[in-house]
């Protein structure tokens, strides 16, 4: 607790020296540098720079923000500590990513109470119409065109424009959709998203502003153009290596 006071103070001290503009960067470099983090998400920080994805998105303080199909909540924490005590975070999973993660979220919550865990269908998200201000699809809108043949795995098969409807239905007029992906080649859609993990941004994109969206911002920080995109993207060779689109929508 008095490290973070301490790391408060600093910030503020900043803040009155070189105006707002410093604090409103700050703090996105201030979560991923909170202390108690694991060190594997330190390790993840150095792939997937969230600092600069959360400072483009704009995510504020005392926002309520869904972290969709988080898994064990990488993203919800940071985000957690960028909206405050005044702030929300939805870790939203179905039941396959809540087994995928294996519980981890729960350590998540331990250190940040104003995280909570949300098991849903993806059709049925259960939320009030417009009350949220930002939701953050990191690395997951492929697997809703997943068609999984392994009954094992407990993955559902999604009615998308459903899916698509209920995120526009609980986002705020004027709020922010957050969408990272890994990079398909151009122009296949969502052919390979079941086999190689990825998606077609410019499909991705369309799907979003059909759905009510407007894109404001996009990002080269995740590129690497060294991907051929033609290999799976979660295990094998590419693991942290592939070529991923940085997207920021607003709600119309």
């Amino acid at each position: 607790m008095l490290q973070h006071a301490t790391r408060i103070i600093a910030f503020l001290a900043i803040a009155a020296l070189c105006g707002a503009d410093a604090w409103a960067a700050d703090i996105y470099d201030a979560a991923v540098a909170h202390a108690g983090r694991p060190a594997k998400d330190a390790r993840r920080d150095a792939l997937d720079h969230p600092a600069e994805v959360m400072r483009l998105a704009g995510i504020k303080p005392g926002m309520t923000v869904v972290d969709f199909f988080g898994a064990e909540g990488y993203y919800s924490e940071l985000l957690a500590d960028l909206v405050g005590p005044k702030g929300h975070v939805y870790l939203l999973n179905n039941a396959a990513y809540d087994e995928f993660s294996e519980g981890g979220w729960k350590e998540r919550i331990a250190r940040a109470p104003n995280i909570e865990h949300i098991t849903r269908d993806a059709e049925h998200l259960g939320l009030p119409d417009k009350s949220v201000d930002a939701i953050v699809l990191s690395k997951v809108y492929h697997d809703l065109y997943w068609v999984d043949p392994d009954p094992k795995d407990h993955w559902p098969t999604f009615d998308l424009p459903k899916v698509l409807g209920e995120i526009a239905r609980v986002v705020k007029p004027g709020g922010i959709l957050l969408l990272v992906d890994h990079s398909a080649k151009p122009g296949t859609g969502s052919s390979v998203a079941g086999s190689l993990h990825r998606i077609d941004e410019a499909f991705a994109r369309a799907d979003f502003e059909k759905a009510g969206f407007t894109r404001v911002a996009s990002s080269d920080v995740l590129r690497r153009p060294d991907d051929a995109r033609d290999q799976i993207t979660y295990k094998g060779p590419m693991v942290g290596k592939t070529d991923r689109f940085v997207l920021v929508f607003r709600r119309n």
